[in-house]
């Protein structure tokens, strides 16, 4: 193909209408560069044999799950590096599905990291602190520019259900008090590993644990994904006031809402969350019917996610086989 044929190419493919974003925890995405702030079992070339194969393992099977979901926008969790995220960007080129913009959280001192990949250009982005006193890992905010217009990614991973949902609020706080900010029109959406389930605010009223806070949950309450009915679905959406959030979740039936396996129970911890103008706006809107769990056989064990896997012999260490402990999810959109 020439030059010319290529540039024309990638101009038309650019100017195409409908585009697929995702959101896909990774489950622990190490390089194998030593930095010290690495879980005990991903410190390279040790026992526990994460290594240069057993890496290339984890990127090409990460790759593949990439490459068979087709997204021109992808939000990561639990990425370490820049190192990393450039490793997983080489393996999806080598498989045929560039994505060539990319940017990661990098300020606070977590293991782990929020990340985005995309097709489109990267206009901008910042990090949200959720506290100024903690390493609470930063929501990632990103600016894509599509076709002239722009579309902003909230990239979430909040504290683990291992803990009450105290821990989670702050997440929930420091977004809506961002968004409260944002021009009046501008797209947005909130995605990643929320840690709650769509109905947070049913699941842990009888949990003490986790209810903490007087039954008030950051998912349903905060960001206001919920409403004097329940569950805002897309016969309501378009009637309420503009400050409400259609989690993208409440358009599968029941039976069908869950990414994780938390505790032997099915939940729908990672998220796509969409605000009105995204709903049918001026310039976006999302593909009604577009929202899915990727769940191909390969992405199971059983009836499990096939998460990264390692043996139960001592010493315990990596095979180089599996995916991830969540399922990925995806929705289409059109820029009209």
């Amino acid at each position: 193909m020439s030059k010319f044929f290529l540039l024309l190419f990638i101009a038309v493919w650019l100017g195409a209408g409908e585009f697929r974003v995702a959101t896909y925890n990774v489950e622990n995405l190490f390089d194998l560069h030593y930095s010290g702030t690495e879980y005990s079992d991903y410190i390279p070339n040790t026992s526990t044999q994460y290594n240069r194969k057993t890496y290339r393992a984890k990127l090409a099977n990460i790759a593949q799950v990439i490459v068979d979901m087709k997204p021109d926008m992808l939000a990561l969790q639990e990425v370490e590096s820049a190192q990393a995220l450039r490793d997983l960007q080489t393996a999806l080129r080598n498989k045929g599905h560039a994505m060539q913009y990319s940017v990661i959280a990098s300020k606070k001192k977590s293991s782990v990291h929020n990340a985005l990949l995309s097709r489109f250009p990267i206009e901008g982005h910042r990090e949200i602190s959720v506290n100024a006193y903690d390493n609470l890992r930063a929501i990632l905010e990103v600016d894509v520019r599509i076709r002239g217009e722009v579309l902003t990614i909230f990239v979430n991973h909040w504290k683990a259900k291992s803990g009450p949902e105290s821990q989670r609020i702050p997440y929930a706080k420091a977004l809506a008090q961002r968004l409260k900010t944002l021009p009046k029109e501008r797209a947005y959406l909130i995605v990643g590993d929320l840690n709650s389930d769509v109905e947070e605010y049913v699941r842990f009223v009888k949990k003490h644990k986790h209810n903490d806070t007087n039954g008030i949950t950051g998912i349903n309450h905060i960001l206001r994904t919920i409403d004097a009915q329940g569950l805002i679905d897309t016969a309501r959406f378009g009637h309420l006031d503009p400050s409400y959030h259609l989690n993208l979740w409440s358009t599968l039936a029941p039976k069908e809402r869950y990414s994780h396996i938390y505790k032997g129970t099915k939940e729908a911890l990672d998220h796509i969350i969409i605000n009105r103008t995204l709903w049918k706006g001026k310039h976006f809107s999302y593909v009604e019917g577009s929202f899915a769990r990727f769940a191909p056989d390969y992405l199971y064990k059983g009836k499990d996610p096939y998460r990264w896997q390692m043996t139960q012999t001592i010493p315990a260490h990596f095979t180089g086989q599996g995916y991830s402990d969540h399922l990925p999810l995806f929705a289409d959109f059109v820029r009209d």
